[in-house]
Formats: structure tokens, sequence, C-alpha cells
């Protein structure tokens, strides 16, 4: 998230966490810059006027470097033409101020799917069904209560169809950049998850490589 009014960013970032998104938070370009050159993002919600490089030069950089994250842009300027030369740089999404959450957080899901193999709007497997957008969990037909990173947790592992997820694309996906590499965060939500989705387990631990749904 690239956004120069603190509140609002701050706001936004709290939203989406809510929705199980893992959301890192600067404010101005070059920060911007320096931390995509080093984390690889799927999507980049991108203020246009920031200070520091401007968004434009921002997104035209990511756009110009092949593999990079999708782009919503946000700006105050409504008009046509505004929206017609942020899309030309580049973006894949633009949304005027103000705007309602609800929108950008399902354009934000929209912009994920597209970044990603194309996977099916329900995750099933092992008994197991999960709703990305709707937030909903079921084993067996019986609902199970996660919290946000659990989902997120478990959103990743059906992802990955069976392979092995390593903890650190985990550290990755479901937490922030402040998170310490060294945390036991991953096993002890791994072990939580497991309670929750009950007997007889599916996650497995795949020594030294990382976890897995048979």
């Amino acid at each position: 998230m690239v956004e120069d009014e603190q509140l609002l960013a701050d706001s936004i970032a709290e939203w989406l966490r809510r929705e199980a998104f893992a959301v890192d938070v600067v404010h101005d370009g070059d920060t911007a810059l320096e931390q995509l050159a080093h984390t690889e993002y799927d999507v980049v919600v991108l203020d246009r006027d920031i200070p520091g490089t401007h968004g434009d030069e921002v997104c035209r950089t990511l756009t110009g470097s092949g593999g990079c994250p999708r782009v919503l842009m946000l700006t105050a300027a409504a008009a046509v033409r505004e929206r017609v030369a942020g899309l030309a740089l580049g973006a894949d999404d633009y949304l005027v101020k103000p705007f309602a959450f609800v929108e950008l957080s399902a354009r934000v899901h929209a912009l994920l799917r597209r970044s990603q193999p194309a996977t099916p709007t329900i995750l099933s497997r092992a008994g197991i069904d999960l709703d990305p957008l709707r937030r909903v969990v079921n084993r067996d037909g019986a609902p199970v209560e996660l919290t946000r990173k659990e989902f997120a947790v478990l959103t990743e592992l059906l992802r990955a169809g069976g392979g092995v997820v390593s903890a650190e694309h985990l550290l990755e996906k479901v937490w922030d950049a402040h998170i310490d590499p060294f945390t036991n965060v991953v096993r002890v939500t791994m072990v939580k998850l497991r309670r929750k989705l009950g007997s007889p387990a599916v996650i497995e631990t795949v020594a030294g490589v990382g976890y897995q749904i048979r």
C-alpha cells in the first residue's frame, strides 16, 4: 500500500488485513521502490500523487521491469483523461477517491486472481472447502471458525494444490515485512489450524521443506 495520507493508508491496510491479506504500508515513492526491489508482492495499491518519486514513475518502473505485481492506482482526479493516462502507464485498475472500502477490496481480490494461475472460486481439497471472498471454511460440510491468519495460511496451502509450501513463503504471504524471520509463528499457527480442522489430520509437515495438504 503506497499512500501519503497516513490515516487513509492505515485504514485501508486494516480493512484489507481483516480479509486475511498481508499488507505493507509506505508513504512515498522512493520508499516504495526500495521495498518493491526486494519483496515480491502480488498487488500494489498505489496512490498517484505521492511525495518523492511520483506514483506515475513508480508504476512505469514496475511495469517496465517484467513479472511485476498487479497495480491498482488511486487518485483524486476523476476526469476520464486522467484515468486513461493512469492505465496507459501500465496500471491494471484505477479507483477514484473517495471510494468505498468494500469496492477496493473487491478490486484487490480480482487483481489477485489475475496475478496467479487460474484457480477455482472455491478452493477444495481433502474434504476442506474454502471461499476466499466470503471467508467461509467447511470441513466435510461442517463450518470451521478460523482467525484471519489461520484462514490466510489455509488459503496458501489449498492454492498449492497438494504441493509443499515453505514456512518462508507463508511468512511472506501471510505476515507483513516487520515479522521476525526467525519467529515460530508459522509452526504455532499450524498447530492451531490442525486442531480446528479436526480429525483425521490433513496438514502434513515435510521435514526441512514445509507443509502440505495431502
